[in-house]
């Protein structure tokens, strides 16, 4: 059954952030989407939704071996279009918020990346 899509939000008002969950069940998965150049932190999501710069999202984020989801009420800081040069993966980099439960969140992911930090190895993020 199809859905009918949602009215268009009203003049003037602010539409509401999507929702993105994004399970990360093992360390390299969390090494390739971990963005450490932000400031407070980030993550890559792949999607095929269309975002721009600046798009209010919320990331449930779990990590691996943490039954725990995280919130994040984070800002779309890039994006990887379709069909991006050098077989990216589509997606978006999303910003943690300057806030206290973000500063956790980010020494938390790099507590479990511990020396994968400093690795060459290519990931999804810039």
């Amino acid at each position: 059954m199809a859905t009918a899509p949602a009215p268009a939000a009203a003049a003037g008002a602010t539409p509401r952030p999507s929702v993105i969950q994004l399970a990360i069940k093992e360390k390299a998965a969390l090494y390739a989407a971990y963005i450490p150049l932000f400031a407070d932190g980030g993550v890559f999501i792949p999607t095929s939704r269309d975002y721009k710069l600046g798009d209010d999202v919320y990331v449930l984020l779990s990590l691996p071996d943490d039954p725990q989801r995280y919130p994040v009420a984070g800002k779309v800081a890039w994006v990887t279009p379709a069909r991006a040069a050098a077989n990216r993966t589509q997606g978006v980099g999303v910003r943690f918020p300057s806030d206290d439960k973000s500063k956790l969140l980010k020494v938390k992911i790099e507590e479990i990346l511990g020396g994968h930090l400093a690795s060459e190895r290519p990931t999804q993020t810039i």
